[in-house]
């Protein structure tokens, strides 16, 4: 009997899991399309949350610190959208989602966010900025940063999504053969970082306006890939190799 409630639990825990990665990806879509998350739609991730509390077992102590993170991160994200740097869609979601992952996974979201809307907002302000055919070689540095930027960001995601280095040993030696000594390869890098601060200024400095990032979409995202990581294949693995 007790085999049967907890194989019970896993499998609604999962249909609860299956059903807040597809609300993520309705989410994301509405964001990118309208910049606005339906109400319903974020209420729905809230309300459900109990039920796969109860699905996965957790204890009044577990759900008293779901509870404490949620408010936590209504008020740290109110104080955001006060600023006007998130809208209110984007502080219930995340509100909502307070209530899914265990604090630590939740932290690993946040990161994972700031990094996927630190790039959409470089990415984003490149085709916001005012141009102007006198500032030819700015221009070309702003999206030249804004390309090593988002290149950057996504090579670290990948990175973290298979475990492996950014940098092979393999390709430490090639730099090493082709770039022999420490000084050329700090002068390489000083005319880097010079190349990327004046870009990422100029991108700034030119914007038509305010830069309508959808945050809905870096939220989903990072939920989606912290869902995956922590949530679904670790569980699956340990029932498959028993």
């Amino acid at each position: 009997m007790g085999d049967l409630s907890e194989m019970l639990g896993g499998l609604i825990s999962y249909a609860l899991l299956a059903a807040l990665a597809t609300a993520l990806l309705v989410a994301a879509v509405t964001d990118l399309r309208r910049r606005e998350i339906d109400n319903w739609l974020n209420a729905g991730i809230a309300l459900a949350a109990p039920l796969y509390w109860l699905a996965a077992g957790l204890d009044w102590v577990a759900v008293l610190f779901q509870l404490g993170l949620m408010l936590i991160t209504f008020l740290l994200a109110f104080a955001l959208y006060a600023a006007r740097q998130m809208g209110g869609g984007d502080v219930k979601l995340l509100t909502a989602l307070a209530l899914w992952f265990p604090p630590g996974s939740f932290v690993q979201l946040i990161v994972i966010m700031g990094v996927v809307g630190g790039a959409a907002s470089v990415a984003m302000g490149v085709f916001n900025m005012r141009r102007s055919p006198q500032e030819a070689l700015r221009n070309g540095l702003a999206t030249f940063a804004a390309s090593v930027w988002v290149m950057g960001t996504c090579a670290v995601g990948f990175a973290a999504a298979t475990g492996r280095p950014l940098i092979t040993p393999d390709a430490t030696a090639t730099m090493a053969a082709v770039l022999p000594g420490g000084m050329m390869l700090a002068v390489l890098a000083a005319m880097l970082a010079g190349s990327l601060m004046v870009g990422m200024g100029h991108i700034f400095r030119r914007q038509r306006g305010a830069i309508p990032i959808p945050y809905g979409v870096a939220i989903s995202a990072a939920a989606l890939w912290v869902l995956l990581q922590n949530q679904v294949f670790p569980p699956l693995s340990g029932a498959v190799l028993g």
